[in-house]
């Protein structure tokens, strides 16, 4: 699998500097690649990389740049075209072709021509899986589920019963989509299940992260609109809404019912508690809390950031006196509002 620079030039709208007819056969680092490596320059603070750099070629944002290497592409986004690079150098991971030996599949599933199936797979009666699919070895689809064209399930996925994908969407292993969601009322001491009558229903280009997990909603669908990225271990409660082109970082879980705009990104670590809204292109940094909806567009924080353990014990410490604190601080302001209120007599 190997392209000449010219080749990839022309792929991202980019201008050689250097031998066009260099062929690059993978892509690296600027630290670690290698002369068949094509690497990237999109952090101003790693140009310093440049002078000792042993790639091939960089892509870089502009000519000043390229004269500091052997070969280059100049492009506007050298970090965008590196994205879109990136897709011409996965290596191929499935050994068969079909549908394997060993799936189980219903004569009752329709699915389409050029969909490739692994060992131990499971597709139930109803399914529907269009062109170009990739289902990746033990993934479990279920009654009713519907995949659109050109989306993959890496092994071991599972998605309950009528859960539905879009088109271009990349599940990571061990992501569960369409689990019950968590819904119980309390009764004499008890708790009595609520069956979740809902589903989940994915746009087009999405992405799950390994082991992270959607439930279907309670009565009406849990919905994940196009382009969503979603990372590793998040935890999406029923009846959730995602916007379009969202990006949700590992570790965040969103409790049921809540409502996220498009273009937001939420950083890893995040709660977010059910039945909030937030808006378009919110920004919550790592490890916030959002406990009440969030109705302007920006960015939002909440915790601590990390200092050194005295420092921060100290600041506890602190922050624990707040209301004792408080009240000195307004017997203060009474004594010295009566000690003006003495002169001004005077």
């Amino acid at each position: 699998m190997s392209y000449t620079l010219g080749q990839l030039a022309e792929k991202v709208q980019g201008v050689v500097s250097g031998d066009p007819d260099l062929v690059i056969e993978r892509l690296g680092t600027l630290e670690k690649a290698t002369k068949e490596e094509l690497s990237f320059l999109a952090n101003p603070k790693y140009q310093h990389q440049l002078a000792d750099t042993s790639a091939g070629a960089v892509l870089v944002k502009n000519t000043q740049l390229a004269q500091r290497v052997n070969n280059a592409i100049v492009v506007a986004n050298p970090y965008l075209a590196f994205a879109q690079l990136s897709h011409l150098f996965v290596p191929q991971s499935e050994s068969w072709s079909g549908i394997h030996e060993c799936a189980v599949v219903s004569t009752r599933a329709k699915v389409a021509e050029g969909v490739v199936i692994g060992p131990n797979v499971v597709i139930d009666d109803g399914v529907q899986i269009d062109g170009d699919c990739i289902i990746g070895a033990g993934c479990v689809l279920s009654r009713g589920v519907k995949i659109g064209h050109g989306t993959r399930l890496y092994p071991n996925v599972t998605l309950y019963h009528d859960v539905v994908l879009g088109s271009d969407c990349i599940i990571h292993s061990g992501a569960v989509i369409g689990a019950d969601g968590f819904g119980f009322a309390p009764y004499q001491g008890r708790w009595e299940k609520i069956n979740q009558l809902g589903s989940v229903v994915l746009g087009d280009r999405v992405e799950v992260g390994a082991n992270s997990t959607i439930d279907r909603g309670a009565i009406e669908n849990t919905q994940v609109g196009h382009g969503v990225k979603i990372d590793n271990q998040v935890q999406i409660a029923h009846n959730v809404v995602i916007g379009d082109n969202t990006a949700i970082a590992g570790g965040t879980s969103v409790a049921g019912s809540t409502k996220i705009g498009a273009s937001c990104t939420i950083s890893g670590g995040v709660g977010i508690v059910g039945h909030l809204n937030i808006v378009d292109k919110v920004h919550v940094t790592a490890m916030s809390l959002i406990s009440h909806s969030i109705l302007e567009p920006g960015s939002y924080s909440s915790g601590g950031a990390m200092e050194p353990t005295q420092t921060w014990r100290r600041t506890v410490a602190r922050v624990r006196r707040i209301d004792q604190m408080a009240k000195q601080f307004l017997q203060l302001k009474q004594q010295v509002n009566k000690l003006l209120e003495k002169v001004d007599t005077k």
